[in-house]
């Protein structure tokens, strides 16, 4: 919104600014977090009246999580509204994959929501109908997928890319959909999954997020696109301000989600912060990288599935428990122990995707 003041460019220079991405990255990020931490308590405090029990604590999970019983979730609901307040304030309205970002962010967020009602209100982990929820899932996907490869030019917009080869790229067709509904659902899934300790998703989120915000200011800028032999798709650029809403928010959010935690984040806002990186993978033709760079949520959805799938055939268990963080708790590492080790793995496996923007 405050992008019409460049307008003004020609009266006063210093409305010039506001043409810079750079420039509104930083004032997005700075307003989100902002913004959280202002309102931050208000909404911890209103959401610890409504929910009296808070979110309930698995029966079979670490002891150590039985102290945390009665904390509120939803906080997702704070991230969410730094994300979206700031971007509207500070990104290119007309730019069709800010809206589609957001949309997918809300959408995800309303399904989060509604299962963290659900599982709030009945003290039970048996939420929303999972067949239900992916379904719901899929088709904010789809919509987002088809608007994305609409808007782009064809046929690359309906390409799969590849890491490490500029000139190599797959054209999907009409499959691109369905193949950008998996990433968007599944990065959407996996950082869900993530959630389950303090401070343990919103950091690898907010790292996620500060590198996908160099990828989309880098691939929007057709100059630093061909220095760096990446490929551009115009237009992705102010995606970065998004991100930076992402990071301000992410950091507002720690500051209260930090150990011992006084709100968790909830399907509320993994779902919407996975749906959201998800959704920018796919606009930026990094989807692959973004396996990377989210390694840490892809070692966490696998854990499940492998779980899973290898007890329903043998009716063993390959870990102690499933996602992958409980299992070390298990093995007695402590909460902090965890957390962050977990982070270095994030910092580490981001490093690693973004050296695919040079190594071509």
């Amino acid at each position: 919104m405050l992008t019409l003041l460049a307008e003004f460019a020609d009266e006063a220079s210093v409305f010039n600014v506001f043409r810079y991405i750079t420039f509104r990255t930083g004032a997005a990020l700075i307003t989100s977090a902002m913004l959280v931490f202002l309102f931050g308590p208000m909404i911890i405090n209103s959401l610890r009246i409504r929910q009296g029990k808070g979110q309930p604590i698995r029966a079979d999970g670490p002891q150590t999580h039985f102290k945390k019983a009665g904390t509120p979730t939803m906080g997702g609901l704070m991230i969410m509204s730094g994300i979206i307040c700031s971007s509207l304030l500070w990104a290119n309205l007309s730019s069709v994959y800010v809206w589609t970002v957001l949309l997918v962010t809300i959408g995800f967020g309303a399904i989060g929501f509604y299962d963290d009602y659900l599982k709030v209100t009945k003290q039970s982990h048996l939420g929303f109908s999972g067949k239900a929820r992916l379904a719901l899932e899929f088709l904010i996907a789809a919509a987002a997928a088809y608007v994305i490869m609409h808007n782009g030019q064809e046929p690359f917009s309906s390409s799969l890319t590849f890491p490490f080869i500029k000139d190599f790229i797959v054209n999907l067709g009409w499959f691109f959909i369905p193949f950008a509904c998996f990433v968007i659902v599944g990065a959407g899934n996996a950082v869900n999954l993530t959630d389950g300790l303090d401070g343990l998703a919103i950091v690898p989120i907010m790292i996620a997020a500060a590198s996908f915000g160099v990828i989309a200011y880098l691939s929007g800028n057709a100059v630093f696109a061909d220095y760096l032999q990446i490929h551009f798709v115009a237009g992705t650029g102010e995606l970065a301000v998004v991100l930076g809403a992402v990071i301000g928010a992410g950091l507002g959010f720690l500051w209260f989600n930090a150990p011992p935690a006084a709100i968790f984040m909830g399907d509320t806002g993994s779902l919407a912060l996975g749906g959201l990186i998800g959704t920018i993978a796919v606009a930026t033709k990094h989807e692959i990288v973004m396996a990377i760079i989210g390694g840490l949520f892809v070692m966490e959805i696998m854990s499940v599935i492998i779980q899973v799938g290898v007890f329903k055939m043998t009716g063993k268990r390959v870990f102690l428990m499933a996602p992958i963080h409980h299992h070390f708790e298990k093995l007695g590492w402590t909460e902090s122990q965890v957390v962050i080790r977990f982070w270095i793995i994030a910092v580490i496996l981001a490093l690693i995707g973004l050296s695919t923007l040079k190594l071509r």
